[in-house]
């Protein structure tokens, strides 16, 4: 067998379908192996985009995905993916081809260390010097990708290796069920935990995608029904448990954390999110029980009294063991009123000023607010952008854990690429990407690979003419209000432009309708800045 041929057969073994590359030396005929026995190959416009997609898959399927890439600017095009997806912990696969490893140190075509430059944003990254060792790199890599806290793994294939002949005899596939551990806390730790928990008086649970990885939903769900405490996520673990349950209160969260007695982090870093966990952000005097599945996480940045180490959803259901939960709920009752007088008492202040919100030009929040009114229960939805993104997270609940977003890392432009694959992991979902018109100009003409793809994916545009309102002078922000829906026609989606709230419905109809991506331009407020509305902090 040759090189490219195993590594074909070994990725269709682990379940890779589809596969996101973008052609190119030295990994042509690898693609054009996995085409030939039945792989679906999704060709992009940029590499960037062909991680993002595969991120957005595996978030959805919760099995690594394939992003591929020609040696030298094709991977290193893919860098920005794979740091997103380091970010968000994503346990996406990107495989980048190599200048030939014969030559390695002479110039040769395309050389580029390209293992030095993502080793710094990536679970692993390793090269594979052998064709024989093919199966063994791959498997190591699915391996890598989703065990412990999951994230992105890079493959290096230099040409030489690709086209190098092994005899059958020597090839060996690696090929076996990808099970996730699923580890327990240990036992005493968590009965020390049960105990914090019972004397708590203000508790609060915060949590992150690791417990979307971990599918601990139900578990997390029936903790906080138990425990009767208030919640609050991630920006990337938005929707595990429904943001449309009484105890998700955001009008309160700044308020919940500050005054707090107890934090049940549950899957999520201690990053900026959260103010690092620190004061005044967070209660000096509060206890801190933390979940989380690496070791290396716990009191990372804040000292946990109790860490338990173990996956979210098998550590939520031994906290659920007994009647503690249940027993320390009543004492909530005080802390729960106090939070939710608050949080309606913002959502009043919202309210009081919602006439200032109609009209034309569009505001944003309107925007969000008709597309609450439309989405079918199955949406997916994909946020990217700066004002819309901010506007999105705030007025756009979510009830299922199928977040998508620019996430930790912040990144601009992943809203269409992520919307395609999202799509592509679940193709009779209705998935919407919502845009600001900067952000979609990123990887804008990935609409063209879900036209020749003929993935249905429905594009929203807020399009307030800059990247961000003009709320202060800021140079280079002005872009115009771009006739994307006229580009856009020309290539085959059906199209709108909106100007008049009442016309974006019978839009998104007849973009539900078509076969086909769609575009819907909507002309917004350019002086509606994101920050003016005091309900949330998922950006901090």
């Amino acid at each position: 067998m040759i090189g490219y041929e195993i590594l074909a057969k070994e990725l269709q073994g682990w379940g890779v379908n589809p596969l996101f590359f973008l052609m190119g030396g030295p990994l042509i005929d690898a693609q054009n192996a996995c085409e030939d026995i039945g792989i679906r190959m999704v060709d992009v416009r940029h590499e960037q985009a062909a991680v993002m997609m595969a991120n957005a898959h595996t978030r959805i399927t919760g099995r690594p995905s394939v992003a591929m890439a020609c040696s030298g600017p094709g991977m290193m095009n893919m860098v920005t993916g794979i740091a997103h997806a380091w970010a968000d912990g994503a346990p996406v696969i990107a495989i980048g081809g190599a200048s030939e490893l014969s030559r390695e140190g002479s110039m040769a075509f395309q050389e580029t260390d390209q293992l030095a430059v993502v080793r710094p944003i990536t679970k692993l990254a390793i090269r594979c010097t052998d064709p024989a060792r093919i199966p063994d790199t791959i498997a190591t890599a699915f391996r890598t990708a989703i065990s412990d806290s999951p994230g992105p793994v890079y493959i290096d294939l230099p040409g030489d290796v690709l086209y190098a002949e092994v005899p059958d005899d020597q090839v060996h596939s690696r090929v076996s069920t990808l099970d996730v551990p699923r580890p327990a806390a240990d036992t005493s730790e968590v009965e020390h935990a049960r105990e914090l928990l019972a004397s708590a008086r203000r508790p609060v649970i915060i949590s992150g995608s690791g417990t979307v990885w971990s599918r601990a939903g139900d578990a997390l769900t029936e903790l906080v029904d138990a425990y009767q405490a208030p919640f609050f996520t991630t920006p990337m673990g938005r929707g595990i448990v429904s943001e449309l349950h009484p105890l998700f209160l955001p009008g309160s969260r700044s308020l919940a954390l500050r005054e707090c007695d107890l934090v049940l982090q549950v899957g999520t870093r201690q990053n900026y999110v959260f103010n690092f966990m620190q004061p005044p952000r967070v209660n000096a005097d509060a206890k801190l029980i933390q979940i989380d599945i690496s070791a290396a996480q716990i009191g990372y940045n804040r000292q946990a009294d109790v860490g338990l180490v173990g996956d979210a959803g098998t550590v939520l259901q031994q906290l659920l063991a007994g009647s503690v939960l249940q027993d320390a709920a009543p004492n909530h009752a005080e802390w729960i009123a106090q939070l939710r007088d608050h949080d309606q008492r913002k959502k009043k202040e919202l309210d009081d000023e919602s006439n200032n919100f109609t009209g034309t030009p569009i505001h944003p929040r309107t925007l969000c607010e008709e597309l609450v009114h439309w989405l079918p229960d199955d949406a997916i939805l994909s946020l990217d952008g700066h004002e819309i993104l901010t506007m999105g997270r705030q007025f756009i609940p979510l009830t299922r854990p199928v977040s998508l977003n620019s996430g930790a890392y912040g990144t601009m432009g992943v809203g269409l690429p992520f919307g395609i694959g999202a799509q592509l992991a679940s193709p009779d979902s209705t998935v919407v990407v919502l845009s600001g018109d900067g952000s979609f100009g990123f990887n804008a003409m990935e609409l063209d690979t879900a036209i020749r793809h003929r993935v249905p994916v429905i594009c929203v545009i807020s399009n307030n003419g800059g990247w961000t309102a003009t709320d202060r002078r800021k140079a280079g922000s002005d872009l115009g209000h771009m006739p994307y829906e006229e580009m856009f026609d020309a290539l085959g989606c059906f199209t709108a432009r909106v100007e008049r709230i009442d016309d974006l419905r019978p839009a998104l109809e007849k973009a539900r309708a078509f076969d086909g991506p769609s575009l819907i331009n909507v002309i917004t407020d350019r002086s509606a800045r994101a920050v003016t509305a005091k309900f949330t902090q998922y950006v901090t």
